[in-house]
């Protein structure tokens, strides 16, 4: 397990962004681990060097062997719709094969691993239970284990690496946007979450793998961190990206948070609220091509000047809850997937207020952050 102790030291305590290095830049790391073995790599268009490089250039540039790419949802290069089955295909730029590992084929199979020695992972997170990158991480990692693979995680800053919030996952509501008991923001990096997810035994029959984390050099999880590219097609910058967490649980409502807008995770409305100074209208784009409520008015609220978050924001969604004209139709079957709990649409729809939601919340979470604490490495 990689630790504090191994961390790159500064006596500057608040370490400029330009300084921050990835996992992808501390080639000096993982290039020796590289050499004379087949590698497969698990990425996408956030798998990026601090100028921009693709790490998949950048590892064939220094005569890596690289065998197979394997994308997550979106696709290799992040054009693909939430939700949408990718397929398999080839790198038009390398030649290289390229496996989905979004759709049907979840977990590499072990005939697609079968000239790999060893595998990189490469992903770009943003904190939340529900985005999936962590959820392929866990299949990919499982996939290792059961094929004595070692498996190099090149760890990203955490864009809410400092938030834990939320309601923990109950075991029975387990999913591909939900896949491990933690809240639903974890405040940890992808290298992080790897090793609670080795350590605490999640994987199949408690397998563990074979875990290397090459980590962030000058990284502090309370340091703002912006993201070099998109890290899907719907959260175009930093604003939606700290929104997401709170927004994305519309998703299990008949609330639009703004797929088919320029404002993706930043605004939020539907035709059944409460009409009022803003409204949108979504039409196919880039990222959502048949958004929620086509062509339809929706009436809501604009956040993109929202004061940044430090937790799990509640109000927006009790808000819409007690606004829109039928109670009945608001929660959907994928809401308790996303909050991992059945409780949270119960307390909302009884009109728990949001502090005492909160409250319930509190002993779990206490509970998760003393677990979390030895896997941390910032």
């Amino acid at each position: 397990m990689y630790s504090n102790k191994d961390k790159v030291s500064t006596q500057n305590e608040t370490v400029s962004f330009s300084t921050i290095k990835t996992g992808a830049d501390n080639y000096e790391k993982y290039l020796p681990l590289l050499k004379d073995k087949k590698v497969g790599i698990v990425t996408n268009q956030t798998g990026i060097l601090s100028d921009k490089t693709h790490v998949v250039d950048f590892l064939l540039e220094k005569k890596v062997a690289l065998q197979t790419i394997f994308a997550p949802e979106h696709g290799f290069r992040g054009t693909a719709d939430a939700g949408e089955h990718i397929v398999d295909g080839k790198d038009q730029k390398t030649g290289l094969p390229i496996i989905s590992l979004y759709g049907d084929n979840k977990k590499p199979k072990p005939a697609q691993l079968a000239n790999i020695d060893i595998m990189i992972f490469d992903l770009q997170d943003v904190g939340a239970r529900f985005y999936t990158y962590i959820s392929s991480l866990h299949y990919v990692m499982e996939a290792c284990a059961e094929n004595n693979i070692p498996l190099i995680v090149f760890d990203r800053p955490n864009p809410n690496g400092s938030i834990v919030d939320g309601p923990l996952l109950e075991k029975e509501f387990t999913s591909f946007v939900g896949m491990h008991p933690i809240p639903l923001l974890h405040g940890m990096t992808i290298g992080e979450y790897s090793q609670m997810v080795n350590g605490q035994k999640w994987l199949k029959d408690g397998v563990q793998c074979k875990l290397t984390i090459i980590p962030c050099i000058d990284y502090k999880r309370t340091m703002p961190y912006s993201l070099l590219v998109k890290p899907s097609p719907n959260l175009p910058n930093d604003q939606s990206i700290n929104l997401y967490a709170s927004l994305c649980l519309f998703e299990g409502t008949n609330v639009s948070m703004g797929r088919g807008t320029e404002k993706q995770f930043q605004i939020y409305g539907s035709p059944f609220l409460k009409k009022t100074g803003f409204s949108f209208t979504p039409k196919p784009n880039f990222g959502a091509k048949d958004p929620v409520y086509n062509g339809k008015e929706c009436f809501g609220e604009d956040l993109t000047s929202y004061p940044k978050l430090n937790q799990l924001e509640l109000k927006w969604l009790i808000k819409a809850y007690q606004n829109t004209s039928d109670k009945t139709k608001f929660f959907n079957a994928f809401f308790t997937k996303l909050a991992g709990t059945k409780k949270l649409q119960q307390q909302i729809e009884s009109g728990v207020s949001e502090k005492d939601i909160r409250e319930s919340w509190k002993k779990d979470l206490e509970a998760f952050k003393t677990m979390r604490k030895q896997y941390l490495i910032y």
